[in-house]
């Protein structure tokens, strides 16, 4: 007659079953985790290029009005800027909605100003051939009295890239101003925190455009958010300022800006993404 087996040994298999059970298991979830991951990712909405130049020259779906223009430069396009006065380089192709837009650019100086605009209105595209009053200026580079009210009532009319200034929104790119005309602020109506940067390094806007609000983001960081609602809204305190009043739309045309003779900036990727789908706070 056979030993009865000692429970001991029966205990010692199962444990051993369950062991390897628990391992296959294990390695099945860290098999499965990065395709997972991976249609996690791919879930995530796309950059869409929206490209600033073609055989050389600034891609035709982009418009300029006013004064001046922009260049092609090492692949990138630079600010062309003209004494006589401000331009806007437009993209005609399409209205933006709730979307991001991600703006890469460098400036020469940390004085160089330029801007992106964003939610213009419909009659931008009405606007080339009336660029508005040229500045006129003396041996300083500085324009005359004159010219100055000249400029002040075009720019009272929205004429040129004036009409872009009142019925749209800038996002400013001008290191070393106060908190509403720096780098980043939504020009005069909502302050910006970011600090200067040393003038020639790539830099990266992420504009996020959420029904009627915006949110700036520069380098990684949030600097500004705007909501026209806002009690808080400052008001308009020089001639070249923004208009209050009108209503943007949340559906507009965005645009580049270029400035001041020595303005120098350039912008080297304009893109566009839907909104994530979490939403952005």
């Amino acid at each position: 007659m056979s030993a009865k087996p000692k429970p001991v040994f029966s205990l010692n298999r199962m444990s051993r079953h369950a062991v390897v059970s628990t391992i296959i298991l294990i390695t099945a979830f860290a098999c499965t985790f990065p395709v997972l991951h991976g249609a996690e990712s791919a879930l995530a909405p796309a950059w869409r290029p929206l490209p600033l130049v073609r055989d050389g020259k600034v891609d035709p779906n982009w418009m300029h009005l006013g004064w001046g223009g922009f260049v092609v430069d090492d692949g990138a396009l630079r600010t062309e800027c003209d004494p006589k006065g401000l331009g806007l380089l437009v993209y005609k192709k399409e209205r933006l909605g709730n979307c991001q837009l991600r703006v890469v650019f460098r400036s020469k100086e940390a004085k160089s100003n330029s801007g992106v605009y964003v939610r213009i209105a419909d009659g931008i595209l009405e606007q080339p051939g009336q660029s508005g009053v040229a500045f006129e200026r003396g041996a300083t580079g500085k324009p005359s009295n004159e010219s100055m009210q000249r400029m002040q009532a075009s720019a009272e009319r929205e004429e040129g890239p004036w009409f872009a200034v009142h019925r749209g929104y800038e996002i400013q790119i001008a290191d070393g101003g106060d908190p509403f005309h720096r780098t980043g602020a939504i020009y005069s109506l909502s302050p910006s925190s970011a600090g200067s940067k040393k003038a020639g390094e790539w830099r990266t806007l992420i504009i996020t455009l959420a029904r009627d609000q915006i949110s700036v983001d520069l380098d990684g960081q949030r600097i500004t958010s705007f909501d026209p609602r806002s009690p808080d809204v400052p008001s308009r305190k020089q001639w070249y300022e923004p208009k209050r009043e009108p209503k943007r739309p949340e559906a507009g045309y965005i645009g580049l800006q270029n400035h001041d003779p020595g303005d120098v900036v350039w912008f080297k990727e304009v893109s566009v993404r839907s909104l994530p789908a979490a939403g952005v706070k």
